[in-house]
């Protein structure tokens, strides 16, 4: 990718329970006071943070076609993604003094559960006084709730706020019962009877020496009334397999498949995902090469999409017979916001093949 592209490419994607972890031995529950410290020489890749903290709902409401669930929790860092002369870093945005929680929009297809990346999403925050806070926010990854959009905000203290998520037009190419269908912004608006005692009682927990560190992930939470966004099992998608392989702790795998929503042609199909929890990871550019004969059968980008059986994924048509491999280039990292133990991976660029 040319450094224009690059530029343009990063100039169009913006800035913007406690049961999922029984299992894991080496923690203890407690209510907030301060964030603990950070792991210290964290791995170069997905690692176990230093605690993970609980989330209450605030509300739900439609968005035009897609469902918006809103959460909150404690105000807490983050980390966003930085280019640093010709390879990416992670910057950390730290809670600011007035910052009171965390929101959290979750955005998905009602119909078929499928979690919505590259929309562009903002909240504004409102009492009947007026204007408290209005954001552009951050998509984001964490361990627990997968992709979603989040930052934290400022409030006037306990009271009663109206907020106002508006969700754009997903910028991705659909298919099936996706065609048609998230072309336009929406809003949706839900009330957030804010109480900082309410908040504070949010469990808290906090990972021992031993854990903290690990290259392992917490896993996500179970949430019924929300989905948390993952890539199919290779099992259940239906279509040749190419197999899998791994940029920077980001897991690929591939897939050729065939069917009439997708046009004449073959469709390739690339997923991207963190390891352990196989949750969807968008924001990228990715290219592909197959070879042909005598001459590639396809040389491109691949394009965000979203799909009711692949869920959202990166693809293009190949034309010029059976394909046997494919090389996958990472040409910009994930451009998305991240949680502690995601900060550090996902950032390489890179170059991997994938074979039937």
């Amino acid at each position: 990718m040319s450094g224009l592209n690059r530029r343009r490419f990063l100039g169009a994607i913006g800035a913007g329970g406690l049961a999922g972890v029984a299992g894991c031995a080496g923690f203890s529950t407690t209510t907030y006071s301060a964030e603990p410290p950070l792991v210290e020489n964290p791995p170069n890749a997905v690692y176990v943070p230093s605690h993970v903290e609980g989330m209450e709902m605030v509300g739900m409401g439609m968005a035009g076609d897609a469902r918006v669930a809103v959460t909150y929790s404690y105000p807490h860092r983050f980390w966003t993604v930085e280019q640093e002369g010709d390879g990416f870093v992670s910057q950390r945005v730290d809670v600011a003094d007035d910052d009171a929680v965390h929101l959290m929009a979750s955005v998905w297809d009602p119909d078929t559960g499928v979690v919505l990346p590259n929309t562009g999403l903002s909240m504004e925050i409102r009492t009947d006084d007026g204007l408290v806070s209005q954001e552009v926010v951050y998509p984001m990854l964490s361990q627990q709730m997968g992709f979603h959009y989040g930052a934290n905000f400022p409030l006037d203290g306990n009271d009663v706020y109206d907020v106002t998520v508006s969700v754009g037009a997903p910028n991705v190419k659909r298919f099936g019962p996706f065609s048609g269908r998230f072309t336009e912004a929406g809003t949706a608006t839900v009330s957030f009877d804010y109480r900082e005692g309410a908040r504070n009682e949010i469990d808290y927990t906090v990972f021992e020496e031993s854990r903290r560190g690990q290259r392992d992930a917490v896993p996500p939470m179970s949430m019924e009334m929300m989905p948390v966004g993952q890539v199919p099992d290779s099992d259940s998608v239906s279509g040749q397999t190419l197999g899998e392989a791994s940029v920077g702790d980001l897991v690929l795998r591939g897939y050729v498949v065939s069917a009439d929503r997708f046009g004449g042609d073959p469709y390739l199909v690339v997923t991207a995902a963190t390891p352990y929890n196989d949750l969807v990871v968008p924001g990228m550019a990715l290219s592909a090469r197959v070879p042909g004969d005598g001459r590639a059968a396809f040389a491109g980008q691949l394009d965000p999409a979203l799909d009711a059986d692949l869920g959202f994924h990166y693809g293009a048509p190949v034309s010029g017979g059976p394909v046997e491999e494919v090389e996958l280039t990472v040409e910009v990292p994930p451009q998305v916001a991240r949680h502690e133990g995601y900060e550090t991976a996902f950032l390489e660029t890179g170059t991997v093949t994938l074979s039937d």
